[in-house]
């Protein structure tokens, strides 16, 4: 198995996190924005892009608050969405947190820059 580096991405999203939250786990709503096709059968989430599948199993939730996806065929990995509000400003973020190879950081980056933009726009923050 090759080693990943791990990635922590935080991005400003004007929602409160009781609208934000089902955008994290409802395969419908991660269909919008996350992934091509999202599929939920006994207890797996299958995200299709571009055609290809991957299957993955939430392994912490806290409603509200976050999300960690754990990739079944990618052990140890994950991706874990954190809704952080600060609590001065009321200021909701997502703070993301996923795994690449090196060679691939930059190119994860932009795809979760994209992701977000699209969500941004499908919650209309």
């Amino acid at each position: 198995m090759t080693e990943k580096t791990k990635i922590s991405l935080e991005y400003i999203i004007n929602s409160s996190p009781r609208i934000l939250y089902p955008y994290l786990v409802e395969p419908n709503e991660l269909a919008q924005w996350f992934a091509d096709d999202v599929n939920y059968h006994d207890g797996v989430y299958e995200f299709i892009w571009d055609g290809e599948s991957f299957k993955a199993r939430i392994a912490t939730s806290k409603e509200n608050k976050s999300v960690k996806f754990k990739w079944i065929d990618d052990e140890p990995n994950f991706f874990e969405m954190e809704i952080v509000q600060d609590e001065l400003t009321n200021d909701v973020a997502l703070a993301i947190t996923d795994y690449a190879k090196d060679e691939n950081i930059e190119d994860r980056k932009k795809i979760w820059d994209n992701s977000i933009s699209y969500l941004q726009s499908v919650i209309g923050a």
